[in-house]
């Protein structure tokens, strides 16, 4: 009998290890939409990844796109902004690169009225690049930083962001540049997220589920012998 409860336990515990680490919950967003300043220009001019670690804590990735020659990097004011919804949040981990030398970042959280961004309407946690000098010279090509949840928590990397009242959850300021983001065009603009998607964790959690079903079916022919 405690052979039995031994081996049901292990069993138990392989098949929800499986189930666990098969859960992959991950939010990608274009940042497609760009302001007139943009208009010249194809986007998607960015990518923003929501990694729901917890059900209090996320990390989040703005990260760069080329597209037709021209590569888009973030940086000055508004370099990148979410509105988290959440009513009371931390930012940690802050870092960032980029082509030329390293940004300097520096975070505002505003929960009450927001901060406006460039006709993408108010987020309520914005990035500025305050390195000296800023602008291209700094402008990165990926920035990424942990959010946590300290006044609730979120249900899914879906549910960390909320729309603003102008129907965006993130933004960025982009300059345009050629060469791989070494070369300066002199065109910047505001460019926002256009709907976002779950990545699908390609065939992950049938395979664990697979393997935790397997040990308890050898764990179930091994007490019938």
């Amino acid at each position: 009998m405690n052979k039995l409860k031994y081996l049901a336990a292990v069993a138990i515990g392989i098949a929800c290890l499986g189930l666990q680490h098969a859960k992959a919950d991950v939010f990608t967003s274009d940042l497609g939409h760009g302001n007139p300043d943009l208009s010249g220009f194809t986007g998607p001019y960015g990518t923003v990844t929501i990694t729901l670690v917890n059900s209090t804590t996320a990390t989040v990735t703005f990260t760069s796109n080329t597209v037709g020659g021209n590569t888009y990097l973030f940086g000055d004011g508004s370099a990148v902004a979410l509105n988290v919804n959440a009513t009371s949040f931390s930012v940690s981990g802050v870092s960032a690169t980029g082509p030329n030398s390293q940004p300097v970042l520096a975070y505002t959280i505003n929960t009450l009225t927001g901060i406006q961004v460039d006709g993408l309407g108010t987020f309520n946690l914005v990035f500025d690049d305050v390195a000296t000098p800023n602008g291209f010279q700094t402008a990165a090509s990926s920035v990424s930083f942990t959010l946590t949840n300290i006044s609730g928590t979120w249900g899914s990397a879906g549910a960390v962001l909320a729309f603003n009242g102008a129907g965006y959850d993130a933004a960025a300021h982009i300059f345009v540049t050629l060469n791989g983001g070494t070369t300066n065009t002199g065109f910047t603009g505001y460019a926002g997220e256009t709907g976002g998607n779950i990545v699908p964790d390609g065939g992950t959690t049938v395979m664990l589920l697979g393997v935790a079903l397997g040990a308890l079916g050898m764990v179930r022919r091994y007490l019938a012998s």
